[in-house]
């Protein structure tokens, strides 16, 4: 890894720091880890991520895959329930699908919001979850709202090559939205609509348990969050879900179509989540 400027370090540095900080506020965690630990992700040249060490006592959520072409622990290894909040133990796939079906079939009949007096149908999710990877998008488009499924227009195939291209068949990942029902002309939800569509996502992510979420875009961070911040300057930099799931901010498909030279970032950020799974990112061709 070639020597980094003086500024270019600080601003580095003072990257991790706050990603430290953050992890501490939401785990209920204080002070700073008893062991040494390198802030400089080694393993992803001209990067740098925080790694940071689980509280004492602390299980990991999921165990990433062992992979010695790794030189580095996951980015997030504090990934794990917080002290204040016990993860729930995990369910058996089935018991966790069965539950998934049900709350689909809820959703199906939601009238907690307008949104239902325009849809032709509700988006509930695509795709199994049985990578461990979840993808978070905004809400239905015209051709979602056709076909009953998240992200199968223009976007929805953008997103299925970087899925292919980070090393996962289409079906193996998990895809939902923040709201079930397409917003009139495709607009961003509105605060209401999204606050009442958010217990069906949380229920869903706590049926899925997925050991990494990456949010598509502003509204999606928005939503799991509740921050007002742009995306651009939340992308690329790690956020913990409910205190124990990382989460990957990057552009949505969408913003690609139209920008595509930042399909470059998104590219880092998957390999980022790559790695917090434990995987090798696999060789541009």
């Amino acid at each position: 890894m070639s020597e980094l400027e003086p500024r270019e370090e600080l601003r580095e540095l003072t990257s991790a720091l706050r990603a430290h900080l953050e992890y501490l506020g939401v785990s209920g965690a204080s002070g700073l880890p008893r062991a040494e630990v390198p802030l400089v992700d080694t393993a992803a040249p001209g990067r740098a991520e925080a790694r940071l060490e689980p509280p004492s006592g602390a299980a990991p959520h999921i165990a990433a895959a062992a992979n010695p072409i790794l030189e580095a622990p996951p980015l997030f290894p504090a990934a794990a329930a917080a002290p204040v909040a016990p993860a729930v133990p995990a369910l058996a796939p089935e018991e966790a699908r069965r539950r998934l079906d049900v709350l689909a079939e809820t959703v199906r009949g939601c009238t907690r919001c307008a949104l239902h007096l325009g849809r032709t149908q509700t988006v509930f999710a695509r795709g199994t979850g049985e990578t461990g990877l979840c993808f978070v998008g905004e809400g239905p488009g015209a051709d979602e709202d056709a076909q009953g499924y998240p992200f199968v227009g223009k976007a929805g195939q953008l997103l299925d090559r970087m899925i292919v291209a980070m090393g996962f068949s289409r079906d193996a990942v998990y895809v939902c939205n923040i709201v079930k029902c397409r917003p009139p002309e495709n607009r961003k939800p509105e605060p209401d609509e999204m606050a009442a569509c958010m217990p069906y996502l949380k229920e869903q992510l706590e049926l899925l348990a997925p050991q990494v979420i990456v949010a598509l875009g502003a509204t999606a961070v928005q939503g799991l969050f509740g921050t007002t911040e742009g995306i651009t300057r939340m992308r690329g930099r790690w956020k913990l879900y409910g205190g124990r799931t990382p989460v990957m901010p990057t552009f949505h498909p969408a913003f690609l179509l139209r920008n595509p030279a930042a399909k470059r970032e998104v590219w880092d950020d998957l390999q980022a989540v790559l790695r917090q799974m434990g995987r090798a990112p696999p060789a541009r061709r």
